[in-house]
């Protein structure tokens, strides 16, 4: 009998770590995260790695932002990270480190680093990358693609904004870390797809946020302009004063003209 988890069971122990509903716009984005994470949980050529950590964190934090309740943000996460016997503190812990990495390293020591893989010493991003290079059966997902555009980013902002050459150095890394490009290029691409839908579906909630508020505002006021027109003085003032209707007096009746007597 197989003893190896299973999607439901993740979910399960999901539910079991976050019991209140998950707004209905963001639950599929934690259930994809959810489902990406459990089958690479279970996979025997995966090996977890800071870039794939800040790929998970990076993807959670992006796409949750403006989630509402937001005090509910974390605990999300802490549940997503649980439900894959994993912890949250691991995960951001990880991602940090991935970032710090590239702290003060510009686009052409990436290349050099990329390119000189095998000679490569054993620490921060180039003993990452160098085991990622080495491995025989490498994992990759896109978590780790979108880990890995993270860090481009972060060395190089202005390069991310030019997809044209983005993806001409996306290919040579590719190429020396051993990794299908074309599925790097699809999950790159279809990340910055999606963030830039996330972009107009705010800026839309936005709009149709304050609409609504105005639409309240106007009710509001218009309810209280009402009562205050019905509840001023000046408007008692004003009313039109009763008029008595006139009271019947007796009238005296006119003597019968008299008739000659016989």
């Amino acid at each position: 009998m197989s003893n190896v988890r299973t999607v439901s069971d993740t979910k399960r122990a999901f539910y079991e770590n976050f019991d209140r509903p998950v707004t209905s716009v963001y639950r599929r984005v934690i259930e994809e995260l959810m489902v990406e994470m459990h089958l690479l949980s279970v996979s025997g050529d995966f090996v977890y790695d800071p870039i794939y950590a800040l790929g998970i964190v990076t993807t959670y934090d992006t796409f949750m932002e403006g989630y509402r309740p937001e005090s509910d943000v974390e605990p999300i996460f802490v549940a997503l990270c649980k439900s894959v016997e994993s912890t949250p503190e691991q995960y951001r812990h990880d991602a940090q480190h991935a970032l710090s990495t590239v702290e003060g390293m510009s686009l052409d020591d990436l290349k050099a680093l990329l390119g000189n893989l095998p000679e490569a010493n054993s620490e921060g991003l180039a003993a990452i990358l160098k085991g990622v290079a080495e491995r025989d059966r490498f994992k990759y997902s896109r978590a780790f693609g979108i880990g890995f555009y993270t860090l481009t980013a972060k060395i190089d902002p202005d390069l991310v904004q030019d997809k044209e050459p983005l993806m001409v150095f996306m290919k040579e890394a590719a190429e020396a870390l051993g990794i299908s490009f074309d599925k790097l290029q699809k999950d790159i691409e279809l990340y910055r797809s999606n963030l830039d839908k996330m972009v107009q579906a705010k800026a839309l909630m936005a709009e149709v946020l304050e609409a609504e508020r105005k639409k309240r505002e106007e009710r509001a006021q218009a309810i209280a302009e009402k009562e205050q027109a019905t509840n001023s003085p000046e408007s008692a003032d004003t009313a039109p004063e009763a008029v008595a209707e006139p009271v019947a007096t007796p009238t005296t009746a006119e003597p019968d003209e008299q008739t000659p007597s016989a």
